[in-house]
């Protein structure tokens, strides 16, 4: 499926693969001390959202033509001990080059294929102890709570998506290749999180355009947290996703697409990706309203009670309800002004 429109990454919403396109808390991934853990060098999200600079291209993976500061060096966590990227959140295949070990983790630059398997092994783990340290898998229920299948380099396109046939979230290459954007891999991860919670989920144009606004709402999010936790610098707005993966196709400043726009109900086109941005700007504004713990924590518990072919009304009002339970009737009366300035029909 072509993604310029803009670019979407895609996610399979049903077994045959038909594609419905692209794919802080308070204790999630501290940074472990130096040398606690193997060490891997990995993107500060990504290079241009950590330079600022709109001028870098991709130049045919070519080391180069990102800046050294560009990467961190960062712990590699809940590994297997296997010696490969395996472990308790997160495993890592390619079946088109050689399979990274964690010994040389530390050592890859953007030239080599193995890098990406160790940017999406590191943030697919970082994604999952982000829900973890919003209380999903303890005090609430597990939200993709399991070693999620990535396979790099398996589309054989410039495309990304996440299959419910196997639950494994696939990476492609072409212009800058997919796995050396953070907001991509966490992107995809969000179709994984969804499918996780309400098996099939994005089975109607309207529940598959709320299936994109979460993932780009979830990239952001995580890419925000891990920038604090670990003080990385953040040169470029917040609501941009994909900053560097669409530098290939997008003028300056580079965006996939954005968290703030300013669509409403009626600006439905009937294209996910476009139809996502009314969804995902109210997730936004419900984030600022209670703050990313707080509205984290409801957005993603009301998923549990979202049908495989919810529309926007029924999916607002059960993230209202849940406010009202989780938080009372503040935190309720935020989420439904966040909807209803999106003019999500029902919503008063």
């Amino acid at each position: 499926m072509d993604r310029r429109t803009p670019r979407g990454l895609t996610a399979a919403a049903t077994a045959t693969v038909a594609l419905f396109a692209l794919a802080g808390p308070a204790t999630a991934s501290v940074p472990a001390a130096p040398g606690a853990l193997p060490q891997a060098r990995v993107f500060m999200v990504n290079p241009v959202q950590s330079s600022g600079d709109q001028t870098l291209t991709d130049a045919k993976d070519a080391a180069d033509a990102v800046p050294s500061s560009a990467y961190a060096t960062a712990a590699l966590r809940n590994l297997d001990g296997s010696g490969g990227l395996s472990g308790k959140w997160a495993y890592v295949r390619s079946d088109t080059g050689a399979s990274a070990n964690v010994a040389d983790a530390g050592t890859f630059t953007r030239a080599d294929d193995r890098f990406e398997q160790v940017m999406a092994y590191f943030w697919v783990n970082e994604a999952q102890e982000y829900l973890q340290g919003l209380g999903f898998g303890s005090e609430l229920p597990g939200a993709n709570d399991r070693a999620q299948p990535v396979r790099i380099n398996q589309w054989g396109a410039d495309n990304s998506f996440f299959s419910d046939k196997k639950a494994e979230i696939r990476f492609g290459k072409g212009g800058v290749d997919d796995a050396e954007d953070a907001e991509v891999i966490v992107h995809e991860y969000g179709h994984a999180v969804h499918n996780a919670q309400v098996p099939g989920f994005g089975s109607s144009p309207e529940a598959g355009a709320i299936g994109e606004a979460f993932g780009d709402y979830l990239a952001v999010e995580v890419g925000s947290y891990a920038d604090g936790a670990y003080g990385w610098p953040r040169k470029t707005d917040l609501a941009c996703v994909g900053d560097w993966d669409s530098v290939m196709y997008s003028s300056a400043p580079h965006c996939l697409r954005r968290v703030d726009g300013n669509k409403v109900y009626s600006d439905l086109a009937g294209e996910v990706h476009a139809d996502g941005e009314i969804w995902s700007r109210a997730l936004f504004d419900i984030r600022g309203a209670l703050g990313a713990r707080t509205a984290d924590r409801v957005i993603v518990n009301a998923q549990f009670g979202f049908a495989p072919d919810t529309s926007f009304q029924d999916a607002a009002l059960t993230t209202i309800a849940t406010a009202q339970r989780m938080y009372g009737k503040s935190a309720a009366d935020a989420v439904r002004q966040a909807f209803k300035a999106r003019q999500i029909p029902g919503i008063q």
